[in-house]
């Protein structure tokens, strides 16, 4: 019986997180030690290394995938783990987990098989406390927010205008809508109000786009809370909190130092949704990583669609970024569901259905290539693929002039990953010129249906009345002019979940816009997706335990 992601990872010997620093360059002054296997690195690090030539950036994607996953954190770190294999000084930058899909049904985002980050226990639970730190930030200005309009309401906030929502790192569909403030006088206004996952928090995406402790400060500041009476925007920093929450965060703005089960430096920071927030690790994580490593290899949630547009658009535009190379992850089981194979039948052999499927992945590559940067597919083998349904997906690429590299990190590691690590040197050689997909300056409608045209390959996109409205509520005040991230289902180029394979004449539905206008973007909701998830009929939670000796199972 072959072993789960857990009992591999409690096989592997740890080195002293003090170990791993120095191999990579890290003074252990720069340490701050959360025991002996985890830390978290200095601000003053960047700042000291900030002269530094960056190394190579490369950007790992995906196709649309099932709903179990395909393998992109997997890939990611035995990618990195396989550039250190063949002599190269590489680092990896990942997202944090999220709570959520941990007792829920996606999992973690440590990787899997023998491609993982280690302690994987800490990693996918409390780790360092940086998603406690944001939830409650978040709920601070919650709370400051109701408390003013139970004081007086000295700057005369319409209580049914208020757009900020409390958070929890939790999948609870029941927080979606609620009323607070019920019973006495003395428990405050009572109004409507709601719950977003944290990893939705505009408070996580601000923490990730920052590029300083100040920068943070007044990102955070620039948060929209509400409106008054007059319908006149309120901010964080009209209720003079954002030195009070950026206090709250003074950690968590600090990047994480992990290890891969080969010992080599991962740095895990930030963890915002892909398919609602923008979907990366944090600016200073990656701009360390660029620092100290001549490789770096950074991951973006879900597919092309969703997170490599995000990175691409939004976090390589704030943060002068420009990638070098990039990795779309693609699984034989996805494209079978893709090409109309049941999700309960996806492990038996269908060539047919797989080569229909490679649309999808055909539509990734595009969109990739509409950045102008060079790539290569990494087919992330699965136990259940078969010899023709490999040999088939490979003669595919072949034919279509994709450069591929069958991916086998979850059984093998850095050394199952080899020959990726070798054509992604190359591909990182190549000159590119990289640019996002449209100008800020743009009108809202013209870069959402940009990112729907050559992204999803959508033939229009339809606004509600609402969300007209909101757009020349947000011309007039000044707000048009910053780019867009997109709310969507991440199974589906289209913003209907079941709508797999490359759809032809679809439209998006835009129903609601919400500015983000901390972090500087402004978030288009699609479809019907949800910024608070809800548990599955099996949640994961059922069956994880600990038991006397502290050791845990069930955890992946």
């Amino acid at each position: 019986m072959a072993k789960t992601d857990l009992e591999i990872a409690q096989e592997c010997t740890l080195h002293p997180i003090r170990e791993v620093a120095q191999a990579a360059g890290i003074n252990e002054d720069d340490l701050e030690y959360y025991g002996t296997y985890k830390a978290k690195l200095s601000l003053d690090l960047l700042k000291r290394k900030q002269d530094q030539p960056d190394g190579k950036l490369i950007l790992v994607t995906a196709i649309n995938p099932t709903k179990a996953g395909e393998g992109k954190s997997t890939t990611t770190v035995g990618l990195g783990d396989g550039l250190n294999r063949i002599g190269k000084k590489a680092m990896i930058a990942l997202r944090e987990p999220s709570l959520g899909p941990v007792f829920g049904l996606k999992g973690g985002a440590a990787g899997g098989g023998y491609a993982q980050v280690v302690p994987m226990e800490d990693l996918n639970l409390h780790f360092t406390g940086d998603m406690h730190a944001i939830t409650t930030a978040n709920n601070l200005i919650s709370a400051c927010l109701d408390n003013h309009i139970h004081q007086g309401n000295e700057l005369d906030i319409d209580s049914n205008h208020i757009t900020w929502k409390r958070c929890l790192d939790m999948n609870d569909r029941t927080l979606r809508d609620i009323t607070i403030g019920q019973g006495a006088k003395a428990n405050g206004v009572e109004r409507k109000d709601g719950f977003h996952i944290t990893v939705a928090s505009e408070v996580m995406a601000v923490l990730c786009l920052a590029h300083s402790l100040a920068d943070l400060k007044e990102r955070l500041g620039n948060m929209l809370v509400a409106y008054n009476r007059k319908q006149e925007p309120i901010y964080v920093k009209d209720l003079k909190i954002e030195g009070a929450l950026a206090m709250v965060l003074k950690d968590a703005i600090k990047p994480n130092l992990v290890q891969t089960l080969e010992h080599n430096p991962v740095v895990v920071h930030g963890g915002p949704f892909a398919n609602i927030a923008h979907g990366c690790n944090s600016v200073m994580a990656t701009k360390t990583c660029l620092k100290l490593a001549d490789y770096v290899v950074t991951e973006a949630g879900f597919g092309a669609d969703l997170g490599a547009e995000k990175f691409l658009d939004i976090k390589c535009r704030f943060a002068n970024l420009k990638p070098n190379a990039v990795v779309i992850v693609a699984t034989i089981r996805a494209l079978k569901q893709h090409g109309g194979v049941a999700f309960e039948q996806l492990t038996q052999e269908n060539v047919a259905a797989m080569l229909e499927g490679c649309a999808n992945l055909a539509k990734h590559i595009e969109t990739i290539q509409a950045f102008h940067l060079p790539y290569v597919v990494a087919i992330n083998e699965f136990a259940s693929d078969t010899a023709a349904e490999v040999a088939a997906l490979q003669a595919w690429c072949q034919e279509h002039g994709h450069p591929m590299s069958l991916s086998q990190v979850w059984a093998k590691g850095g050394e199952g990953a080899i020959d990726l690590a070798e054509k992604v040197v190359s591909l990182c050689e190549q000159p590119n010129s990289y640019q996002p997909l449209y100008d800020v300056h743009a009108s809202i409608e013209d870069k959402i249906k940009t990112i729907a045209k050559i992204c999803y390959g959508a033939k229009d996109v339809v606004f509600s009345d609402a969300a007209m409205t909101q757009i020349h509520t947000y011309e007039a005040l000044g707000w048009d002019h910053m780019p867009i991230c997109m709310a969507k289902t991440p199974t589906s180029l289209s913003d209907q979940d079941k709508l797999y394979g490359a759809p032809k004449d679809f439209t998006i539905t835009v129903r609601e816009l919400r500015p983000s206008l901390g972090a500087g973007f402004i978030v288009a909701l699609t479809g019907n997706v949800l910024t608070m998830p809800g548990l599955p009929k099996h949640p994961a939670a059922l069956d994880m335990d600990i038991d006397e000796n502290e050791r845990i199972k069930g955890l992946f």
